[in-house]
């Protein structure tokens, strides 16, 4: 540790600076070696796996085709809907399978957004749960 008692100009202020680098540099070693001392520790989690068992078999879901054209009219794969009655019957019907088919509807652009909205509403209201919007872009 130095000091410095003054300066060489005879000035009467007493200058009193402590010099800092010893105490870092013993600071700094004290540190180091708190670092090295300490143990390492593993941090593991023991876990109870249950036995790993064959895959299931996938199984394609049934595609249906929902179409709607320029002038509103709906398709159920292909086949024309004559009336609302008959569309929500084939949902009510593809709802109650065991695995449930995928819904793709399809609207043309120019189709009115009504009918977008109730095949959309009907599927919901039936219980169809996977259903998607294809050729969205178009339409929006």
């Amino acid at each position: 540790m130095g000091m410095n008692l003054g300066n060489s100009s005879g000035d009467a202020d007493v200058m009193v600076d402590m010099n800092t680098t010893p105490l870092i540099d013993v600071m700094l070693v004290l540190l180091v070696m708190l670092i090295i001392t300490i143990p390492i520790q593993l941090h593991s989690v023991n876990m109870n796996m249950p036995p790993p068992s064959p895959n299931k078999p996938l199984v394609e879901p049934e595609i249906v085709k929902i179409d709607i054209d320029e002038n509103s009219v709906v398709y159920w794969n292909g086949a024309a809907m004559p009336n609302r009655a008959e569309l929500e019957a084939k949902m009510m019907t593809a709802a109650a399978q065991q695995t449930q088919p995928e819904i793709h509807l399809r609207p043309n652009k120019l189709a009115k957004y009504e009918i977008v909205a109730y095949v959309m509403a009907a599927s919901q209201r039936a219980g169809l749960v996977k259903m998607g919007i294809l050729g969205h872009e178009q339409f929006l």
